[in-house]
């Protein structure tokens, strides 16, 4: 039988995920054009079936804004699955040179590292409002990392000389290594931050 390699390229048998509360909501069974068109759409937790990588893919495609600055999140969405998908497998090929490993094993890995595990929520009691810290939940952990990776390499590509692969492959690298030089992890800091300060 032979083995199915994300991209064709790498191997995801191996990869381990530490995080108890995330190893349900990645999925790392690999496919060779991660496209699965919407199949999962409109079932509960349905985007924790699509293998990761197409999670970014998707991702990439409509990231949404910080701040209302749309221009800065939107250079390289065109709506096209296609370009999404060269950025990524870019991005991975900067990563496998870089780092000299399995770059999906260190996407999910910075994924662990800058997923939150608290945020804030408002609360009105009386007329007055208050924050309370809040657990969040684990696909929801992922869904703002993931956003907040795809915002922080948009934001850098920016006014910059850099692609968008580069950048993004710089972002997967800081999380990774936990640096605060990432968009994911110093938000991360932030929310737990917050969340620790209104308990």
């Amino acid at each position: 039988m032979t083995e199915i390699l994300a991209f064709n390229k790498w191997d995801c048998s191996s990869i381990k995920i530490e995080d108890p509360g995330l190893q349900r909501y990645i999925t790392l069974q690999p496919v060779i054009v991660p496209k699965t068109g919407a199949r999962y759409a409109g079932n509960r937790f349905h985007k924790s079936r699509i293998f990761i990588v197409e999670r970014l893919i998707n991702r990439l495609m409509m990231p949404g804004h910080r701040g209302k600055k749309h221009k800065r999140s939107s250079g390289s969405c065109t709506g096209k699955s296609v370009t999404a998908y060269s950025i990524v497998e870019e991005t991975l090929g900067i990563i496998e040179n870089k780092l000299k490993k399995n770059p999906i094993e260190v996407f999910v890995k910075a994924l662990e590292n800058a997923a939150p595990r608290e945020e804030i929520i408002t609360i009105e009691y009386g007329g007055a409002r208050y924050p309370k810290a809040v657990e969040t939940a684990p696909q929801r952990r992922i869904d703002i990392t993931i956003k907040m990776i795809t915002q922080g390499a948009y934001q850098k590509t920016f006014s910059s000389k850099k692609t968008a692969a580069q950048c993004l492959a710089d972002e997967i690298i800081n999380a990774y290594h936990q640096s605060p030089n990432s968009v994911a992890i110093a938000k991360k800091l932030e929310l737990e931050r917050q969340a620790d300060a209104s308990r």
